[in-house]
């Protein structure tokens, strides 16, 4: 494994803890180069100091990936220092039981899991280009299955439900994952989703109340943040799905995800919309 990723450079979203400082560390033993995106900076410095321990080259970038000025800060910084990108791995998210809106207005999680990884693979998409075998790798979920796209209610203003958010917002990435897959078709470019395992990580640990405390009592009985970045590692480093585009994954291997998130119709929808949306904070 020592070596596969060797010359490589790969951005890792949501780098700080969890599946992401895992998929961080696993790609810089096969001696990629980094460059990790957080919103703690304490905490995105101190994993690092653990990749650069590994012998690989690492560079932090701080963001709020909720904001769309934030990121367009952010990945104007990070391509001013590296104008080829090989892989990019969008980790982020967010799960919030009570309703939060963004700077831009926007509900927190739909802004988070799916505008931010939407808004920085566009500001980043050239780069990948430029990589002779560019790959992006999506962080969904399984909670897809149980999400919906209410065009009608994007921001959840009529009702809002966290794990119903949530899982809309999870549905949207295998949504965008495949039309940017049939967008990118012919460029070099290839384009998965994944399921990552329900893995212990402090994801949730940022809601009060039932859920916070929920998720710290089922914490030693989920799957380490080490294994739930198998997956993630498999679609950034593997040769075998060098070739694989717009697929679903958990296991590292092919799934079938919902049949709503195989509507090309609602792919194609949500990625006009998006575009719109994401435009604001654009002259920031």
């Amino acid at each position: 494994m020592a070596g596969e990723m060797k010359g490589k450079r790969v951005v890792v979203t949501g780098a700080s803890r969890g599946i992401g400082r895992e998929t961080a560390l696993a790609l810089g033993r096969m001696g990629a180069d980094l460059s990790l995106v957080v919103r703690d900076e304490a905490r995105g410095k101190a994993v690092a100091e653990e990749v650069r321990a590994l012998g690989a080259e690492v560079d932090v970038f701080v963001a709020d990936l909720s904001s769309m000025a934030d990121i367009r800060r952010m990945a104007e910084g990070l391509l001013a220092k590296h104008d080829c990108i090989d892989v990019l791995v969008n980790n982020a998210g967010a799960l919030l039981m009570d309703r939060q809106v963004t700077k831009d207005g926007y509900e927190a999680t739909f802004a988070t899991n799916h505008l931010g990884y939407f808004l920085l693979t566009e500001l980043l998409l050239e780069a990948v280009k430029k990589s002779p075998a560019g790959r992006i790798v999506n962080v969904a979920s399984e909670a897809h299955q149980r999400g919906t796209i209410d065009f009608s209610d994007l921001m959840s203003e009529k009702s809002y439900a966290g794990w119903r958010a949530y899982g809309a917002s999870k549905l949207a990435n295998v949504l965008f994952t495949s039309e940017l897959a049939r967008r990118v078709e012919g460029t070099g470019v290839t384009a998965n989703s994944l399921h990552p395992g329900v893995i212990a990580s402090g994801f949730a640990l940022n809601n009060k109340g039932i859920v916070g405390t929920l998720w710290k009592l089922m914490s030693p009985f989920l799957m380490s943040s080490e294994n739930g970045a198998k997956t993630t590692v498999f679609l950034a480093a593997d040769a075998s799905v060098a070739q694989v585009s717009g697929k679903y994954f958990s296991k590292c291997k092919q799934k079938t995800p919902s049949r709503e998130a195989r509507d090309v119709s609602v792919a194609k929808r949500l990625w006009e919309v998006s575009e719109k949306l994401v435009r604001v904070g654009a002259a920031s």
